[in-house]
């Protein structure tokens, strides 16, 4: 593995080695270019993942205190937990689930198509479809997406086989195992699935695609890649010329650090990123950086979740098999009839029952709980995942008085549903229920949403840089050589999962990087 020197301002810097971070660094060095890869958490591999839920959610997860305000469930519920992130080499690819959708044209154009929607901060992307179907293209190659690329879907377990059942019978139409980056059959050197049901707690198998196993080590092969695992950033360095010239970071022994670097991206999910650029505020950079629109943690969004889980007379078993292949997609389209805009997919689920003891519904108590427990054997269960709408008011701030480890304000997530969400969120519920009251449930549990693994926004791209806080590249409107290359860019949210965006965001990006080297623009 490459390491290059702390003086050596050649270097591109990324901080954060998820499906942004860690899809830009093998791009780049692909390219020729030289990265350093600060990642905040260790190292892991399949070989010291576990199959048990508590024991991954605290070897993986974020857990650094952060806090919450506003009137959503999870402040709740959990409130120094507003995010089920994680904290490790690979980032939020260790324990996503593996679905893998393209936004839809419409939902590019959400100000446009949307209208006037009270208390929406609603914005076009400065991009559309068109600009990126070549990435989506490359990014599902890339990570061998079933059914694209003449790859097999994966097979369907029993929760699927229940949803496929009731959702048939109810009259909807596109119902499958979905489009989901896990082998179904083996490729670029790993295997197929072996259904283990572990989807959330790191692939022992490697056969779900993770920068881990990837895309990081293709780039340490190439000789141009430097990781720097629990190497957490403090502070982006940047110069009164507009410039940033390197980041401040914490090494494993607490011991601080500078790195200089030729460009910076930014890839830490959009609730450390803007904390990180809020953090990095000097008298040059009052509010931060790159928040000359005032515009750096505004307009998170989560999106529109909640859980249907339905009790059968027989057992299900609903957490054998891959977790989260079988999808229901009628719902998904612009259809203003339903009460709401944007729209929603529905998509199995399954929890082990220390996880569903904890989800089901937190705080619950008593036989009826009990008894619902009693039960897991004969569930089944369904996530509804939509779009919700920014506002401006839904925001990561610095909290004013509690400090992290290193002296540093941690971060506050305000979060209010719109009531286009709540719109969006009873109806969901009501359609869940029908699918599975349709192959005969005894009962159905609406859950409600759990912290958020799908963290969007606050550093959204614009046209305007009095709109946002980057462009269509990423690039920041304030600092050139400063780029925001994770979900915090996203513009609205859309109503799919966000990681195949994620990472044709950074494969473009990465040859927009690359082309403006070249030229010694950057």
């Amino acid at each position: 593995m490459a390491r290059f020197d702390s003086g050596d301002d050649s270097v591109v810097v990324i901080i954060g080695s998820g499906a942004g971070g860690g899809t830009l660094a093998n791009e780049l060095t692909q390219k020729g270019l030289k990265v350093v890869l600060l990642e905040a958490g260790q190292r892991q591999s399949s070989a010291t993942f576990h199959n048990d839920e508590w024991f991954a959610f605290n070897q993986l997860a974020w857990l650094d205190k952060r806090t919450t305000s506003g009137s959503w469930r999870v402040a709740k519920d959990f409130p120094n937990l507003p995010a089920w992130i994680c904290k490790t080499v690979g980032g939020t690819t260790v324990h996503w689930a593996g679905a893998s959708l393209r936004l839809q044209e419409h939902e590019f154009k959400a100000k446009t198509n949307y209208s006037n929607i009270t208390g929406a901060n609603l914005l076009d992307w400065p991009i559309g479809l068109a600009d990126l179907a070549p990435y989506y293209a490359k990014a599902e190659d890339k990570m061998g997406v079933t059914r694209t690329n003449d790859i097999p879907g994966l097979p369907g377990n029993n929760n699927f086989k229940v949803m496929y059942n009731g959702a048939t019978r109810v009259g909807y139409k596109t119902v499958h195992t979905g489009r989901m980056a896990i082998n179904s059959r083996p490729r670029d050197d790993r295997s197929s699935c072996w259904q283990l049901g572990f989807c959330f707690q790191g692939c022992k198998s490697g056969a779900k695609w993770s920068t881990l196993y990837t895309e990081i080590p293709k780039a340490e092969a190439t000789g141009k890649l430097d990781l720097r695992p629990q190497s957490q950033a403090l502070q982006i360095l940047a110069d009164k010329n507009g410039k940033a010239t390197g980041v401040l970071y914490a090494d494993a022994n607490g011991q601080h650090n500078v790195q200089k670097a030729r460009i910076v991206c930014v890839a830490c999910n959009s609730i450390e990123s803007p904390r990180l650029l809020l953090n990095s505020a000097t008298s040059t950079y009052s509010s931060g950086l790159a928040n000359s629109s005032g515009q750096v943690g505004k307009n998170y969004m989560r999106h529109t979740t909640g859980s249907v889980f339905a009790i059968f007379k027989k057992p299900v078993h609903m957490y054998r098999g891959t977790v989260m292949a079988g999808i229901i997609q009628d719902e998904s389209g612009l259809d203003t009839s339903r009460g709401f805009a944007g729209g929603f997919e529905m998509e199995t689920i399954s929890l082990g029952l220390p996880f569903t003891a904890a989800f089901l519904n937190p705080g619950a108590w008593g036989r009826d709980y009990a008894g619902m427990l009693d039960q897991h054997n004969n569930m089944a269960g369904m996530w509804i995942v939509g779009e919700d709408m920014p506002q401006e008011s839904n925001a990561v701030t610095l909290n004013p008085t509690e400090k992290d480890q290193f002296g540093l304000p941690i971060p506050n997530v305000h979060y209010d549903d719109h009531p286009n969400d709540l719109a969006m969120r009873a109806y969901g519920y009501k359609r869940g229920a029908a699918v599975y009251d349709a192959v005969g449930a005894i009962r159905t549990i609406e859950t409600p949403p759990y912290p958020s693994t799908h963290n969007l926004g606050t550093c959204r791209m614009s046209e305007s840089p009095r709109d946002g806080v980057c462009n269509k590249w990423g690039q920041t409107h304030d600092l050139k050589n400063l780029f925001i290359s994770d979900g915090s860019q996203f513009t609205t949210s859309a109503g799919e999962n966000p990681t195949l965006t994620i990472v044709t965001l950074a494969i473009r990006q990465a040859d927009y990087i690359a082309g403006e080297c070249a030229k010694k623009n950057l």
